[in-house]
């Protein structure tokens, strides 16, 4: 303890000068410092232990071909000339098109069973679907015109503008994304509907164009390709195609004699890792799993 005042009152000098008081280091003070940041430097300059890097979380790339397994089918209403599709918390969501036969559609899963309809007027015909922020966005094909729904009830709530055709929609979580046939598909702020960007879609330097129905998954957009059937997977940021995806089979045989009653209808549920397929006027719905095509054991559909 006395040692330790012994320090204390030997840091200083305390000298008086113009009435300020002047701290002026004392030998032992200096001596101190010096061990003290001796120490130090040493702890600085000492090597860490190496600590492992932190890489975040990616989606492994699929493989550049891909076939499909069926994992369970289900009825889909053949009246449907479906055009949009989406599943949320256990219901899907429709969009079904054609001039005096548009709707829009609250479905039950398991059993096709139309829960809830809403008729769009005869002068519309109905093309994408998709859901943000428990609001359904519907496009209408050479109208130029789009719907904003409520999720829960289908009421309309507004009406929108656009430029193009309308053909397929899905979203980021942020904007939405709109396909109008050709290679091009542009994002749209959903409060001003004003395009925000867009991108040119290619595979091996050559434009894809029919880009139809929608469906962003895990970070990138999957895309019909219209009188297919041929599923591309497109990475956003650059609009290169990353995956082909063959559905050859998957087409019912009753609507293989009409040429428009093609895949069209997306739908990837994020909570279940579940993905689903159908057509237009196709009767049945199909939960699917994406393999490596040289694994792929296509059932065809009854």
């Amino acid at each position: 303890m006395f040692f330790g005042i012994f320090i204390f009152l030997n840091w200083t000098t305390i000298v008086k000068m113009d009435k300020k008081t002047v701290f002026r280091p004392s030998l032992l003070w200096i001596i101190l410092i010096a061990t003290l940041i001796g120490g130090l430097t040493s702890c600085i300059l000492q090597p860490k232990e190496p600590q492992a890097e932190v890489i975040p979380a990616v989606p492994e790339p699929l493989p550049q071909n891909l076939g499909y397994e069926i994992l369970n089918t289900f009825p889909h209403d053949p009246g449907c000339y479906t055009q949009g599709l989406v599943i949320d918390d256990g219901v899907f969501y429709e969009s079904c098109g054609l001039y005096g036969q548009s709707s829009l559609r609250k479905v039950d899963p398991a059993s096709g069973v139309v829960q809830d309809n809403i008729e769009l007027d005869p002068n519309f015909f109905a093309e994408g679907l998709v859901l943000l922020q428990d609001r359904l966005y519907q496009l209408t094909w050479q109208e130029n015109t789009g719907f904003v729904y409520d999720a829960s009830t289908l009421e309309l709530l507004s009406t929108f503008y656009y430029q193009t055709q309308g053909w397929g929609l899905t979203t980021d979580g942020t904007a939405l994304i709109l396909s109008d046939g050709t290679n091009t598909l542009y994002w749209l702020d959903p409060s001003t509907m004003q395009i925000v960007q867009q991108v040119n879609v290619s595979y091996q330097g050559q434009p894809v164009e029919y880009l139809n129905e929608l469906e962003y998954i895990n970070g990138t957009i999957f895309a019909n390709i219209y009188l297919t059937d041929t599923i591309v997977v497109i990475d956003p940021q650059d609009g290169s195609v990353i995956s082909l995806v063959d559905l050859t089979g998957l087409r019912p045989e009753q609507n293989s004699a009409m040429q428009g009653e093609v895949l069209n209808g997306i739908a990837y549920d994020d909570q279940s890792d579940k993905l689903y397929l159908t057509g237009k006027n196709w009767p049945n719905l199909y939960e699917i799993r994406l393999v490596p095509q040289t694994t792929a054991t296509q059932t065809t559909p009854q």
